[in-house]
């Protein structure tokens, strides 16, 4: 019995893996990293300001990767499945986690010590901006009929990171420079940000128990 249900796990595993849109995560991870050795290819030193900027873009970059994560073109033939969405959704973040977590240690290598931010603060920085990805497409997945939300999940935290970016208050700052007075301040919002972010995602992985809209004429 143990033996038929760690195939059952595994051929789940293995199925699962099948559909996560690798191309996706990985021209996003792709990308992020040219971001982060641009100064290696141009032959330039980058200063703290540089290095904490090209970090950011390649952290957004590499989330615009994972918007797509939960796309499934498939999606009504595995709606009535017995597996829970819940279950599919945590193992296509758990097959995608190891990953980021060596795409992020290589983006932190490519840039030089002394242009290098605190590492703890920025890699909270990557963490919020990708659970907020994810987030997102979970809310998409569980309030619309699309099977493949990823492109305008990706737009949407494109234009939020650029409205962030351009429109925040001075006291509400996510992307301040290091050895700024309120880098400490911006941090904790950046850890409320991952928090909710994490709250909305684990709220919004399950079926919803109705679908939301018109329903289909009987």
């Amino acid at each position: 019995m143990r033996r038929s249900d760690g195939r059952a796990r595994w051929a789940l595993v293995a199925a699962v893996a099948r559909t996560v849109p690798w191309r996706a995560v990985g021209a996003g991870a792709v990308v992020g990293l040219l971001v982060v050795a641009l100064p290696r290819l141009l032959s330039r030193t980058p200063d703290a300001w540089l290095g904490v900027t090209l970090l950011r873009a390649a952290a957004l970059v590499f989330a615009l990767g994972l918007a797509f994560l939960l796309d499934d073109p498939a999606r009504r033939l595995t709606a009535p499945v017995p597996t829970r969405r819940w279950v599919r959704s945590g193992l296509r973040a758990a097959l995608a986690a190891p990953v980021a977590a060596l795409w992020w240690a290589a983006a932190l290598a490519l840039l030089p010590e002394d242009a290098r931010p605190p590492v703890g603060a920025v890699t909270l920085e990557a963490a919020a901006t990708a659970v907020l990805a994810l987030a997102a497409a979970a809310v998409a997945v569980r309030f619309t009929d699309e099977p493949e939300p990823g492109p305008s999940v990706a737009a949407g935290l494109l234009t939020l990171a650029l409205l962030a970016a351009s429109l925040l208050p001075a006291r509400w700052d996510l992307f301040v420079p290091p050895g700024d007075p309120n880098w400490q301040a911006a941090h904790v919002r950046w850890a409320v940000v991952l928090l909710s972010a994490t709250a909305v995602w684990t709220a919004c992985t399950p079926e919803s128990l109705r679908r939301l809209g018109p329903r289909p004429a009987s």
